[in-house]
């Protein structure tokens, strides 16, 4: 059964952390309901494409329209089962937002699965949910989550209802342990060979 998953958006979160996670869900089944604080379903949000070519941090340049599909206000977070927070720079400003606060420790109180990578840590530091995890981060978010009393390793993470990963690049191996970690079941019917 395919499980109800939040993601918590905003301008300029890194393309590929909303973009391929909000897909590959839907691709095995799950239900995934993209929000951004003071912006309604149908609206879009820019992102932000950043790259690693060997300079002291990342490229940034203009990406997508993402388009919402469903509206903050008109949500309780009590109907999710899980929780997505892509990185980005919108983490720096959505964890302003009381409703994006309120959110996030819902799924922590509630012990539910919290998906997290790059600078999604950010908000999940504000919401002061990170207390004797050990988790991951993009590395320039280290000190952040260390002051929240996390453990920070460098790796993609599980440990307990948190999965964290430090930038795209994890995709892979951070969405495997999220999809497992919600219980994701994923077969593969043979095709059928004409005899």
């Amino acid at each position: 059964m395919g499980k109800d998953i939040l993601m918590i958006v905003g301008d300029f979160g890194e393309d590929l952390e909303i973009m391929v996670p909000f897909q590959a869900l839907q691709m095995v089944g799950h239900d995934v309901d993209a929000v951004c604080p003071d912006k309604d379903a149908g609206e879009t949000v820019k992102t932000a494409i950043h790259d690693f070519r060997g300079d002291q941090t990342y490229l940034e340049e203009r990406g997508h329209d993402f388009e919402l599909n469903a509206t903050m206000n008109g949500i309780d977070p009590a109907d999710y089962d899980a929780l997505c927070v892509p990185g980005g720079r919108a983490p720096e400003y959505l964890r302003t937002y009381d409703e994006v606060i309120d959110a996030v420790q819902h799924f922590f109180e509630e012990d539910k699965p919290v998906a997290t990578l790059c600078h999604g840590p950010q908000i999940l530091a504000a919401a002061d949910v990170l207390e004797g995890y050990e988790m991951t981060s993009y590395p320039a978010v280290r000190a952040e989550c260390e002051a929240a009393g996390c453990s920070w390793v460098d790796g993609v993470v599980r440990d307990g209802n948190l999965v964290t990963g430090q930038a795209w690049p994890d995709h892979v191996e951070w969405l495997a342990e999220f999809l497992e970690l919600l219980g994701t079941d994923i077969s593969h019917a043979e095709a059928a060979t004409a005899d």
